[in-house]
């Protein structure tokens, strides 16, 4: 035995040191030719946008619609189970049950939260590749409005250009920063979590809206480079027209109560999920064409309608040279149209410099969920009108702070517009809340300069009361116009420029309200 043993190492011996002095084996010929490089072409067909406009179903982080392995949702722990361990997932308190008619998956963000998917309805349930194909020349007319038409073109250029960015089949643009191969766990309340995995990294359009739109930061910032070129001198001089911007702010609630209307005749489901008292405060915004602030509250409230909101709110701030004009005359004689004014007298420079200030703390004490637009809006004022000293800051706010910030912002709200958000009957309801609200927004001002003329010794041109709405300073030229086209000696354009930068503070203010009523 000893002798077999000592023969068996002899053995191995001589393999080991055979093996080691052997030359190593060439490696395997890479498979070469004609076939491989067809079938990797084959390959590449798949992943081509042709593909994906032919594509029926929406991307997994969408509907969730992944793996069995990979699904866990947080309204799939609806029933306990310890008996079924084969279809659950293991918590402190046993084994629950996944109700899988009731949940269709989800993915977990960069960080580990779960974010669930839910089911894609598009207009007329069509394909979602096709529905992609229909939102790329809506994008291209968006950009045709801007580089053409001149419609509002440092934000419809854009945003135009992010919805095609979002609509690229397979692109990859806008799709979220996601967690994998973690451990799951759940929070005492059932919610599934996933730490230590894998970070997949997003899209650019993802990581735009994430840092402006999500934190809030984009319409602050686009807030300061408009107080740094707004000049509220005479709103100061008239302090009266404040009333007007008021007034252009019903157009808010008209759409407001509109909006609650279209959820209770069409049932809660009508705005996809969202709140209907959360989306009718941000649909209402679009009624006083104030586009940042509409972006604001609706990332605060209602964030899935936000592209739809975006889009008609700043579609309808292009239009105003097109809308305004027939309600202003269909709601005023000639005799109104020819009203003069008297010039404004002159502000003081400690009165321009104090007026920031003073409304800032008004705000504060008054109404603070307005405080970050108002805020924002009057420390670039305040930088104006303080002059040389701060130069610098007032420059970048109103030139370079407001461009940069432009384009993030446009192409963020382009990334909102997926088919799968815009093509819808919730869109068109919004498209047309929108459009009703900016009009009765026009003529309430318009009609509350008729009626303050009934008391006041000194007549209002009512033209400037439809400067009520923010469209600054388009609503404000757009009077002016129309008063030109009467008597072309009567200029108004300074008298509704009063009316029209109250309506920008009003609209912070009317934002700032709602985000305080529904935000709960």
């Amino acid at each position: 035995m000893k002798r077999f043993l000592l023969s068996v190492l002899a053995v191995c011996a001589v393999a080991a040191a055979s093996a080691a002095s052997a030359p190593a084996p060439a490696p395997a010929r890479e498979e070469s030719g004609w076939r491989t490089m067809l079938a990797k072409a084959k390959g590449i067909v798949g992943d081509t946008g042709v593909a994906g406009f032919l594509s029926r179903r929406a991307p997994a982080y969408i509907t969730g619609d992944y793996a069995e392995a990979d699904r866990v949702s947080a309204n799939a722990m609806l029933g306990k189970d310890p008996h079924d361990d084969k279809s659950g997932y293991k918590t402190p308190n046993g084994y629950y049950h996944l109700k899988t008619k009731k949940w269709i998956g989800g993915y977990f963000d960069d960080v580990g939260r779960f974010v669930e998917g839910h089911e894609v309805k598009t207009l007329f349930g069509m394909p979602y590749g096709l529905g992609q194909l229909i939102m790329i020349p809506l994008c291209l007319v968006m950009m045709y409005l801007a580089i053409v038409k001149g419609f509002e073109p440092l934000l419809l250029l854009p945003i135009g250009f992010g919805g095609l960015l979002a609509n690229c089949p397979l692109g990859g643009v806008t799709t979220p920063a996601m967690m994998h191969d973690g451990i799951v766990s759940f929070l005492s309340s059932g919610v599934p979590v996933m730490t230590g995995g894998i970070v997949e990294p997003g899209g650019f359009l993802y990581y735009f809206f994430h840092f402006g739109i999500d934190t809030g930061v984009f319409p602050i910032m686009i807030f300061m480079g408009v107080g740094a070129m707004t000049d509220f001198g005479p709103l100061i001089a008239n302090p009266k027209m404040a009333l007007l911007g008021g007034a252009a702010q019903f157009g808010i609630f008209f759409a407001l109560f509109g909006a609650l209307g279209l959820a209770a005749l069409f049932g809660a489901d009508f705005f996809g999920g969202v709140s209907p008292i959360k989306a009718a405060a941000s649909i209402g915004i679009i009624g006083g064409a104030d586009g940042p602030t509409a972006i604001w509250l609706t990332s605060r409230l209602a964030p899935d309608l936000l592209g739809a909101i975006a889009v008609a709110a700043y579609s309808y701030m292009a239009l105003v040279p097109i809308i305004q004009p027939p309600i202003m005359k269909a709601l005023t004689t000639k005799a109104e149209r020819a009203i003069k004014m008297p010039p404004l007298r002159n502000v003081t420079r400690i009165e321009r410099i104090c007026f920031p200030i003073i409304v800032f703390l008004l705000c504060a004490v008054l109404l603070p969920s307005a405080v970050p637009l108002i805020g924002a809006l009057m420390l670039g004022n305040l930088a104006k009108e303080v002059g040389s000293s701060v130069s610098r800051i007032s420059d970048t706010m109103s030139n370079a702070l407001i461009n940069i910030v432009t384009i993030m912002l446009g192409l963020s709200v382009g990334s909102k517009l997926a088919c799968e958000k815009f093509l819808s009957a919730t869109t068109l309801g919004i498209l047309a809340l929108g459009l009703v609200a900016f009009c009765v927004g026009t003529a309430a001002g318009v009609l509350m300069a008729k009626l303050m003329n009934i008391f006041s010794k000194e007549k209002i041109n009512p033209l400037i009361g439809s400067a009520g709405v923010s469209a600054v300073p388009m609503a404000a030229r757009v009077s002016n116009k129309v008063s030109l086209s009467e008597d072309p000696t009567n200029f108004i354009l300074m008298q509704a420029m009063g009316p029209n930068v109250s309506g920008v503070i009003g609209s912070a203010v009317v934002a700032g309200v709602l985000f305080k009523l529904c935000a709960s």
